[in-house]
Parts: C-alpha cells; structure tokens; sequence
C-alpha cells in the first residue's frame, strides 16, 4: 500500500514538473526558462527536479512519452484474438480522441513553439525510442515474431503517430485520432501508392 501511494506521488511529482516546463516554455520561450524556474512553479527544490529529469528538454518531452507508453499498456490489454494491427489501429485511434478531438489552433502554435527548439525536438524523438520498446514489447507477447519485427513494427507505429501529430497541428482539420487511424490504416496497407 505504502509502495502503491509513494508511485502515485512519484508520478504526480513529474507530471506537475512536465506541466510547469511546458507551460513556461510557451510562455517565456524555451531559452528564457531556468531549471529553477520549473521546480518552483512546480513547488518542488530544483533538486527533486534532477531526480526526476536530466534537463528541461527531458520535462518538457515527456508527456509525449508517457503517452505512447500508455498505448502500449492499452495494447496490452487488449484481447488477445484480436489481429495485431486492428489492435493498434483502434488503441491508437481511441486513445487520441477518435472522431472527437480536433485542433485547438492556439495549443497547436504553442506546441510548434515548443518543439521548434532543437533540444526540445531530440528530447521528443528520445522520448518516441524509448516509448517505442515498450510498443515492441507488447507486439512480440501478442505475436511471439523475433526481436528485428518486434521494433519495426513499433517504429512505425511511433512514426505513424508522430506524423499524424505534426499534420494535427498544422492544423488539419481532421480530428487526431482519424489522422492517426489513417496513417496506422495506410501502414497495414502496405503504404500503396495514393
């Protein structure tokens, strides 16, 4: 129980963290944000902030992360008779809004702000590397293929869903999950010449 408790105010440390380093990115921009700044916005000493994130990239970027690691455990979860690439394309497509989530034109300038700094934009493609075992994962306990499949398939799934970010917040008027449905859709297809 008392490990259960010191997880969740663990995870509500970082998540507060990522929130302040966001937050103060767009607001100020990503040079004018100190590590101390995020740590008091966040209430926490710029100490707890290091055990936590190695630079402010790293918070700002990790709510990308968290939530293709997310997918993966919803993968997971996922019925075990289901094919492997419907289980994707309907995880995917539901977790990102489906028909429902559409563009906020000022949260997709401010993003593009954020991720425009190079820092912050290695910092996201870390985040997807990483993100992307725990996809691969999940794709070799529902299919046993080798290792070599296992993080093919999940790299383009992490492109897939990186891509159809990026055209979101351009914005497409789409809704995100349709985007990222389409590009999984696209990907089961082969990728066939439009």
């Amino acid at each position: 129980m008392a490990d259960g408790l010191r997880e969740r105010k663990k995870a509500a440390t970082r998540e507060a963290l990522c929130r302040a380093a966001l937050r103060l990115t767009v607001e100020r921009g990503y040079e004018n944000v100190l590590v101390d700044d995020i740590a008091t916005a966040a209430g926490v000493s710029p100490r707890t902030f290091n055990n936590y994130f190695t630079s402010k990239a790293e918070a700002v970027a990790h709510r990308h992360r968290h939530h293709l690691e997310q997918l993966a455990r919803k993968l997971h979860e996922q019925p075990a008779d289901v094919p492997l690439w419907v289980a994707i394309a309907t995880v995917a497509t539901t977790y990102f809004g489906g028909d429902e989530h559409l563009p906020d034109p000022s949260w997709a300038e401010d993003i593009g702000v954020v991720a425009a700094h190079p820092a912050v934009y290695a910092e996201f493609l870390k985040a997807s590397v990483l993100a992307e075992e725990s996809i691969a994962e999940v794709i070799g306990e529902r299919t046993g293929a080798d290792p070599f499949y296992q993080r093919l398939a999940a790299a383009a799934v992490g492109t897939a869903i990186r891509v159809a970010i990026e055209e979101w917040r351009h914005p497409d008027p789409r809704p995100l999950g349709r985007l990222i449905g389409s590009a999984i859709e696209q990907l089961t297809a082969g990728l066939p010449t439009p």
